[in-house]
Formats: C-alpha cells, structure tokens, sequence
C-alpha cells in the first residue's frame, strides 16, 4: 500500500519567499470540523496534523488531500500562495496556541492543518510510468525527518516513488511532512508488507536494482545502467539487511573521502539521485 500524490512533481518544489508579488491561486478543501486535541502534535483519531507553511500549503493544494481543520494566525494564511475556500473552517490563534497544537519546538509558522491520511496506492501503479524516473527503496530507515528529507530529493530529481515497509518505516506527520517541505503531497510514498517480494516486482517491471553500500566494488557511476534504475538504502549503522542485498543486481558505493566513515542516509539518497539525473543517456 502506499501514498497517492495529487499531482506532477514540479507542484512539490519549495520556492524561496521574496517580497515580489505572487500569482493567486485556488485552495483547495474539503471542510469538516473536528475538535483537535492539543499538546502532542498528533490529530483526533484517524487524522494527520501538518505544520509549516510549505507543509500544508501543499496539502491545501492536493486533490486528493481531505481537510478538516485549519488553525492558523492572520499572517501565516497571508503567507499562503492562494486563497482559502470561504467557508473553509479555519480557528484564528496566537503563535502561542499554535504551540501547544504541534510538536515541541516545533516550527509551524503560524499554520497547523488537521487532515486525513493520504489515499493508498500500490507498486504496480508506479512501475509502469517514465522509465527515466528512478525508484528509491528504503530498508529499515525510520527517522521521519530522513524520510521526509529524501521525499524532497526525490521530488527534485523526478523520482517515480518512494517504497518503505510498512512495520518498519515512520507513519506519515507532521515532522515528516515539515522535512519534506511539500514533497509528501507529490511523491507517491509506498508502503508494502513484504520488501524482498517487492524488489521481486521491481525487477519484473524492468528495473536494475542498485543496492547502496561502502563496500560495493563498483562506484555508483560506474554500476549505473541505462534503463530504469531502483536505488536501495540501508538504515544508518545496520544498512541493508542481507535478504534484501540478495535481492540487489549491484552493489554501488559512492566514492567518498576516507577522512569520514559514511554519508546520512538521506545525503545518500539525494546525491544517487542526482547521479541518476545526470548520467549519460547511452545514445
């Protein structure tokens, strides 16, 4: 099962705010009140509570996105590039209020939505798209701000999906969606049950498989194929569990100073991608 993203990855780029004007455009919502429960970041039972002005600008402006509640300051919806539906139900606060709604310390920049979970998706739905667009696979990475901070580089590199498994993975959140500053909103984020028999599907639909290691023989670039690529990593400290490399066609490490041991892993992830990005076409 996974996430369904509302929309092209070029909706998920983070612009940087400028005191120029911006083009309006429509918000979307689905209202439904809610009474929110406060002091723990999370949503009544069954919701999602974001934060953050890219955050939950870009659930605003996912279709497939259901809304409950907004609570925000007068500047932060200023802030927002678009206009709320009238009759969308949005509670007015003070910074103060908006903090005890979300995680501690937590930076919500006057903004903090109450909404439902993403819609789920499954593999076969992304397998079958642009085969220049990687696919990242992740064992065992379950920091949700690696995981959102990767959802962000795989938006930026055109990424097809995300795939995690489903019991070892972070759920979806506010501290996620914040690192991933908009990306949760367009990158389908695949959650499945068995990770080795979906490698098995992967590598069915035609993908190379490209397991991320410092021990691989072979750099990234030079393990890098032509045709469609699956980039799999490895929690921090532990990697990739053995049943998983076996289900790897390569080894790759990314050809790093000896003067540091590894990378993060979502530096990993972002720095792969781009390698994918741009390597030669084969023409």
């Amino acid at each position: 099962m996974a996430k369904r993203r509302g929309g092209q990855h070029d909706r998920g780029q983070g612009s940087q705010d400028s005191g120029e004007a911006r083009p309006s455009r429509a918000l979307r919502g689905r209202a439904g009140r809610m009474s929110g429960g406060r002091g723990s970041g999370r949503g009544s039972a069954g919701a999602v509570r974001l934060w953050g002005r890219h955050a939950v600008e870009a659930a605003l402006m996912n279709p497939e996105r259901k809304h409950r509640k907004l609570w925000a300051t007068r500047e932060g919806v200023a802030a927002l590039d678009g206009e709320l539906p009238a009759d969308f139900p949005v509670e007015w606060a003070d910074v103060a209020d908006l903090a005890r709604l979300v995680a501690r310390d937590a930076p919500h920049q006057g903004l903090v939505l109450d909404c439902e979970p993403l819609p789920d998706l499954f593999l076969d739905e992304v397998l079958t798209g642009d085969p220049a667009r990687p696919l990242v696979v992740l064992d065992q990475v379950t920091d949700p701000h690696n995981v959102g901070a990767i959802l962000r580089s795989a938006a930026a590199f055109n990424a097809c999906a995300v795939v995690t498994q489903d019991r070892h993975a972070p759920p979806e959140s506010g501290t996620l969606a914040k690192s991933a500053s908009g990306a949760l909103e367009v990158v389908p984020w695949i959650r499945v049950v068995n990770l080795a028999r979906a490698l098995d599907e992967v590598a069915e639909a035609g993908y190379w498989r490209i397991g991320l290691d410092g021990d691989g023989e072979l750099t990234l670039g030079e393990a890098l194929p032509t045709g469609p690529v699956a980039l799999v990593l490895g929690a921090e400290g532990e990697g990739m569990r053995h049943n998983i490399i076996q289900h790897c066609d390569a080894l790759a490490r990314l050809p790093i100073s000896s003067a540091i041991e590894s990378l993060n892993v979502s530096n990993a992830a972002a720095i792969a991608l781009y390698a994918v990005a741009t390597r030669p076409d084969g023409d």
